[in-house]
């Protein structure tokens, strides 16, 4: 039976990708309905790992203060090999950086995330499972089994964040080649009572039987919120780990199941064996045996229907890039697709989501494989900027189709390269510092201007409105950039401020200045995941109007 209120988007699946696909789309004002086939959310500190990255697109979205609220900071990485300790990790971001490395069990980011997308007037509709679906030209019908027996639903577009045995994937008949770790691995949430320092992930190692560093013995464990808990891992023994999970029959051995459930006394002998310190587990709150495989689909959709996060790409859970990776999927996906929707967009727009999320799922996949053998020092590159790189703060859309020209002149990010934060911007009525951030919060497209070209009409340059309706102030967004535009002048301190409508912020540190490499008028357009779109000097209103119709896929 369909429905007469049927969504724009129908998303599958109700980890933290589905979740935030849905919540970016809700915020927008599109309509969607979410569906998971588990009757409730599951207790498992799976992915536990929150990179700063993901915490600024959060704080864009304007919900990172529950989650900081929620997580603990994660400040490093003490390693061990044969009882010895290595080169201490110390996770530390350059000071720009406005969030830092957290650990936040995943059944607390999607309490966050499904409150917020409560909030937002959406529900997930537990216990329901994608059945079968069929596209054309100008929409998706998906038939959907739940708790009220089988519904059909009509769609302009779908979604997949349903997993590594992802449904929508294998409908698709999308490729998703790689290969699986021959290893099971015991997974568990616990209490350790050593005496290492708290907030630092521990990696011990010893070498095989035969001396040689082949397949090296691992235990890894990760802090949690609580004292003394962390998430530990470490190979499972053969007989916990020779049974297979039936899903696991589509060839893809990934994910919790497919074997008996360890014990506190399996934790503890390898605990006995692998331990830098004398250490006792206990008040185990889960434990599993979980496999672990490494794929990439060929593309990231077909038509209207998309795939993100472990439907697209499965890789080793070192260094906590998956459900990272996956979330800012779905947040590249969200907002192409809400343009579109609104007719703002060409199809162009959504099909970029593959040209610019597939290489950055290729990279992940390649360098967590390196990573799970040989720990994040396996990485090629400096110290900081492997760092940066696991912050996932280098990744960069410079070579993909809506990347505008670079700023040959330019000393800061270029289009593409990710927005950097800045503080001590001061506007004329609230004399607090702001940052950057708090500029583009909870907006989408965001001009800024930086500084003032010599005789040029601000007002005019970025297509500000004069007139005033009875709705409020007209700033002509649609008619000068045919979609919505926030637009502000950043000045240096002591620089004359022109007559305009624009909100003007004081550059009081020089911040703005040293992060853009702005030394002269330049407009920056920001989009809305937080990447830079166009950096145009000296900006024309040409040049303006060209770089956000080619942000829209135009």
């Amino acid at each position: 039976m369909e429905r007469a209120d049927q969504p724009d988007v129908l998303v599958v699946g109700a980890g933290p990708v589905g979740l935030t696909a849905a919540g970016e789309l809700r915020r927008r004002g599109v309509s969607c309905r979410i569906a998971d086939r588990l009757p409730e959310r599951q207790p498992y500190a799976k992915a536990i790992g929150i990179q700063p990255r993901t915490l600024e697109i959060w704080d864009r979205a304007g919900m990172v203060r529950e989650i900081l609220d929620a997580a603990v900071p994660l400040r490093g990485q003490l390693t061990y090999a044969d009882g010895a300790e290595q080169d201490r990790i110390e996770l530390v971001l350059p000071p720009g950086v406005p969030y830092g490395f957290a650990a936040l069990p995943q059944y607390e980011t999607e309490r966050v995330l499904e409150t917020r997308l409560a909030r937002l007037g959406t529900r997930v509709e537990r216990g329901t499972e994608l059945a079968s679906f069929t596209q054309d030209a100008r929409g998706v019908t998906s038939r959907l089994t739940g708790p009220a027996g089988e519904e059909e639903v009509r769609t302009r577009y779908l979604v997949g964040c349903d997993g590594a045995h992802s449904t929508v994937r294998k409908a698709l008949g999308l490729g998703f080649e790689g290969g699986a770790f021959p290893a099971a691995y015991m997974l568990a949430d616990v209490v350790l009572d050593w005496d290492l320092p708290p907030g630092y992930a521990v990696r011990a190692t010893r070498r095989g039987a035969d001396g040689t560093d082949d397949a090296p013995d691992v235990l890894m464990c990760v802090p949690l919120p609580g004292a003394g808990r962390y998430r530990v891992s470490m190979a499972a023994p053969p007989e916990l780990a020779r049974e297979r999970r039936p899903e696991d029959a589509d060839g893809v051995a990934h994910g919790l199941g497919g074997g008996g459930l360890p014990g506190l006394d399996d934790i503890q002998r390898v605990l006995d064996r692998l331990s830098p310190r004398p250490v006792t587990a206990s008040a185990a709150r889960w434990s599993s045996v979980f496999r672990i495989s490494h794929r990439i689909v060929d593309r990231y959709g077909a038509g209207r229907v998309l795939v993100a996060g472990d439907a697209a790409h499965i890789h080793p859970p070192t260094g906590a890039q998956g459900m990272n990776t996956g979330i800012q999927d779905a947040v590249n996906l969200a907002w192409k697709l809400a343009l579109a929707l609104d007719g703002a967009a060409p199809p162009g727009l959504v099909a970029s989501y593959d040209a610019e999320r597939r290489p950055v799922g290729e990279e992940v996949v390649g360098r967590t494989v390196r990573h799970a053998a040989g720990g994040v020092s396996a990485d090629p590159g400096d110290p900081a900027t492997v760092l940066l790189r696991e912050a996932q703060l280098l990744i960069s859309y410079r070579n993909g189709p809506l990347a505008g020209p670079p700023d040959p002149a330019g000393d800061g990010p270029q289009p593409g390269d990710r927005a950097p934060d800045c503080g001590g911007l001061v506007r004329d009525i609230a004399r607090y510092p702001l940052r950057l951030y708090d500029v583009l919060r909870e907006r989408d497209q965001v001009l800024v201007l930086y500084g003032t070209p010599e005789g040029t009409d601000v007002d005019a340059l970025t297509g500000t409105g004069t007139t005033t309706t009875a709705e409020g102030t007209d700033d002509a967004a649609e008619g000068a950039f045919g979609a919505p535009l926030h637009r502000c002048l950043v000045l240096a301190e002591d620089d004359p401020a022109p007559v305009t409508r624009l909100p003007v912020l004081r550059d009081t540190r020089g911040e703005f200045a040293r992060q853009y490499g702005a030394s002269k008028p330049t407009a920056f357009l920001i989009r809305p995941d937080g990447y830079l779109a166009a950096r145009i000097s000296p900006p024309t209103a040409r040049d303006l109007r060209e770089g956000f119709a080619r942000l829209l896929g135009g």
